[in-house]
């Protein structure tokens, strides 16, 4: 028996055509899709829960994209060989997606949803990641689920000055812009990506590009959901029970409390949030003991809204920012170095109420990560951990490790640096810095990019230029037409306004950004202005932080690993390594050095490591003295290593021995070769003869004898 499928394909802005499929898997879902291009098949599935909790009055959404290994014929890595958590990778494209998606559903929409995005079968030069939340948004379109899409995310890179939608996987590595772009048919809504220095025209061109694709994919959603009957009707909600006189007589006791206390001024959040509750306060005590009990919950929900409006009216009224500052005002900076005297780099950095403190750690190439993901392989030797511990918000949270909005700020911080930091020659080390969030009102991860730049800085790694990064906010109203746009915003400006826009880079342009919008109908004109404005704030910030450092250390400091790279024959790799790492333990040990061996084309390339200067030096002779080639009539100082009736085997170079003939031994007849030397002299000898057919050496130490004059008698 076989199950006829609803299939839609459509030729994409890339050229390729996609495929999207229901009605033939997963039918017990609310929605389910199987997106395809080329060979690579995603399944997204999303299944809502009838009815929302009692105690739930937010969105309850979680998205999980997982890669199945067997899509591309690998095993699983560890010990009980299946998939286990998450990988980094893998959340950060569930952020992507849930970013996209979350902004789309009703307001007053709080069932438990649940979207999962598997990569089921995939084409090695085909990135998965950019089809996902085309899957996912598919699934909800032709599903009852209440969804105000349909939108799509696509990637686009500038190769060669020219801009190209979802390059294959080879030529993503040689792009010198890479956003991903997520948007509904009429509105841009998320931005994320990195840059090697672009200028913010190119970066909105890329936008452009991007939208124009997703309106195409968007379109096909459109005439694939008209194709199924259970997308025609959305299903009937009620989430909320609402008191509508509570939620004007609220609005009519505290709107002018809130709105007078947006123009206070108050720098300090705590006091801030204690002026409003105190507003929220004095309603609450207008009620019975009775009334309060029945009503609290009710009125804290309808207090926030009455906070949000009357904070961005005074904004768009007043132009003055809750802590008293103008629009493109940055927040007053301070920054240190050197901070912690045992690390290899650190950094303190503060803005207003946000501290990061940055510690930088050098490694050799056995300390990069290992990556191994069913798509994706290879190592990381430049990495960025970023930790937000419940302390900077004064706060007591349960610890419950990582979690992903720190694995994502962590990931937009290293790609803010990585763009500046030498490769090869320029860097031998393997980099982990670690971003510890000590303090937190607004935009930590930018903070962790400025502070890593320092700490980088201090730790004397040779970056380009320093990195600084900026958070930019906007508060408007569609009726009026009216806008502000904020600079280095605060939590709360983030919280209440229409777009968190993080864009970091140098003095010559953009290495990295992220860009949440929350508004319909955001023009390109606003965000160029608003790039406009994050630059100018970046450059002042660079400015506050060349007070304290310009330019990278001369040197590393003292107690740092040194980590010196010779190259040597490919033949030779073999003889530096020994049977079974026999030599290279052996070298290790002696000199106390770690030693690394790569193979590059007809190269070994090796990394010695030590903090100890003689100790790197005793190591590079030893290779060399093994990679050395004996020179004919060249004169050696040489170790007996065994003693035969024929004379003695010396060797002269690591693992290269020649044999001492008795005969050669001496100018005057020698009996026995142990009346003369013994296993484990050092004997000078000269190469005489080197066998062109076995290659054996032939030595001499009488050579090197004056020969005794005769005596007459």
């Amino acid at each position: 028996m076989s199950v006829k499928a609803i299939t839609k394909s459509f030729e994409s802005e890339a050229g390729k055509t996609i495929t999207l499929e229901t009605g033939k898997l997963a039918k017990q879902a609310d929605g389910a899709v199987v997106v395809s291009m080329g060979d690579t098949m995603l399944m997204a599935t999303v299944v809502s829960q009838k009815d929302a909790r009692d105690d739930v009055d937010f969105m309850p959404l979680s998205v999980d994209y997982k890669e199945k290994y067997s899509a591309t014929g690998k095993f699983p890595g560890g010990f009980f060989k299946r998939e286990g958590r998450p990988s980094e990778y893998e959340i950060l494209i569930s952020r992507l997606v849930d970013r996209a998606l979350r902004p789309l559903f009703p307001d007053d929409y709080h069932a438990e949803t649940q979207v999962l995005i598997s990569l089921l079968s995939a084409d090695k030069d085909i990135a998965p990641d950019a089809l996902a939340a085309l899957a996912a948004s598919a699934a909800l379109s032709v599903s009852d689920i209440p969804f105000n899409g349909p939108i799509s995310e696509v990637r686009v890179c500038r190769i060669d000055g020219e801009f190209v939608v979802n390059p294959p996987l080879s030529k993503i590595e040689v792009a010198d812009l890479e956003l991903i772009v997520a948007a509904s048919m009429e509105n841009i809504m998320m931005v994320e990506g990195e840059m090697k220095e672009v200028s913010e025209a190119v970066m909105l061109e890329a936008i452009k590009v991007a939208h124009e694709a997703i309106k195409i994919q968007c379109k096909a959603q459109k005439d694939f959901a008209a194709m199924v009957e259970k997308a025609k009707t959305k299903r009937e909600y009620s989430h909320e029970n609402n008191d509508e006189d509570l939620r004007a007589a609220v609005k009519k006791a505290t709107y002018q409390g809130c709105y007078e206390v947006a123009l206070q001024g108050t720098a300090d959040k705590h006091a801030r949030k204690e002026a409003f509750e105190a507003v929220r306060e004095a309603f609450l005590e207008t009620l019975s003991e009775e009334e309060r009990e029945e009503k609290e919950g009710l009125v804290k929900r309808y207090f926030h809204d009455v906070e949000k409006e009357a904070v961005r009216k005074a904004m768009l009224d007043e132009k003055k920012r809750l802590d008293g500052r103008k629009l493109d005002e940055i927040r007053p900076i301070w920054t240190e170095v050197d901070y912690l005297p045992t690390t290899h780099g650190s950094a303190i950095f503060t803005r207003g109420e946000t501290q990061a403190l940055v510690t930088v750690t050098l490694g050799s190439k056995m300390d990069a990560q290992k990556v191994d993901g069913a798509l994706i392989e290879g190592t990381h030797e430049f990495m960025l951990h970023y930790n937000f511990p419940a302390f900077s918000t004064g706060e007591v949270k349960r610890f419950m490790g990582v979690g992903r909005r720190e694995v994502g700020h962590g990931n937009l911080a290293e790609r803010a640096l990585k763009q500046v930091v030498p490769n090869g020659e320029g860097n031998p080390y393997t980099i982990r810095i670690v971003s510890d969030v000590l303090e937190s009102n607004g935009s930590s991860s930018m903070a962790s990019v400025c502070g890593g730049t320092l700490a980088l800085m201090d730790a004397g790694i040779k970056i380009s230029k320093p990195v600084a990064g900026i958070a930019m906010g906007l508060i408007s109203d569609a009726e009026t037409g009216k806008y502000v746009v904020l600079s280095d915003i605060l939590g709360d400006e983030d919280h209440l306004g229409d777009m968190d826009f993080k864009v970091t880079g140098t003095t010559d342009g953009i290495t990295a950004c992220q860009m949440d919008i929350k508004v319909d109908g955001l023009s390109y004109d606003v965000l160029e202005e608003a790039l406009e404005q994050a630059r100018q704030g970046r450059l002042h910030i660079l400015g506050e932080m060349a007070k304290t450092i310009t330019e990278p250390r001369e040197d590393y400091k003292d107690f740092v690993p040194r980590i010196e790279k010779i190259m040597i024959d490919k033949e030779f790799i073999g003889a530096v390594i020994g049977p079974g790492g026999k030599i290279i333990q052996e070298i290790q040990k002696e000199t106390g050095a770690t030693i690394i061996i790569e193979e590059e084309g007809n190269y070994g390339v090796i990394d010695i490591m030590s903090d100890d200067k003689q100790s790197i030096e005793a190591a590079k002779n030893w290779i060399k003295g093994i990679t050395a080639m004996p020179e004919l009539n060249e004169i050696y100082l040489g170790t007996v290593k065994s003693i035969v009736p024929f004379g003695a085997f010396i060797e002269i170079l690591p693992g290269k021995d020649g044999l001492l003939h008795i005969s050669e031994i001496d100018h005057k007849r020698i009996e026995k070769v142990e009346d003369v030397m013994k296993e484990g002299d050092k004997v000078k000898v000269k190469l005489i003869g080197i066998d062109s057919r076995t290659g054996k050496l032939k030595l001499s130490r009488k050579v090197l004898i004056e020969k005794p004059q005769r005596t007459h008698e």
